[in-house]
């Protein structure tokens, strides 16, 4: 179950140019030599915007079920699709941090 050399480089490249593209947002604390991005806030705080994105797609939802003529069905699929999908990829990232962990924790040292 491994990932194809030319999907991984892809993967890496689309990391790369977000990470390039943060560093140059305004109110961006690019990593310096004062030390590197803390992997712990970065991901509480990818945790947190999930579930900001699952909370607001249920919000339209229930908004939708309810009646509220301002929220489409339209919108309302789509709220719940990016949901879904940032939910997803969350899952994977998981995933993949619990795999590398093993992997260190098994090496021979």
């Amino acid at each position: 179950m491994g990932i194809e050399p030319a999907a991984m480089n892809t993967l890496l490249a689309k990391l790369e140019a977000a990470r390039a593209a943060l560093g140059h947002l305004p109110g961006a604390a690019p990593a310096t030599a004062a030390g590197p991005a803390d992997f712990a806030k970065l991901l509480k705080d990818s945790v947190a915007k999930v579930n900001d994105t699952q909370s607001q797609a249920m919000g339209l939802a229930e908004r939708f079920q309810l009646g509220d003529p301002k929220v489409t069905l339209e919108e309302t699929m789509v709220s719940l699709s990016k949901a879904n999908i940032s939910f997803q990829q969350m899952v994977q990232v998981r995933n993949r941090v619990i795999a590398a962990y093993h992997d260190v924790m098994n090496m021979q040292v």
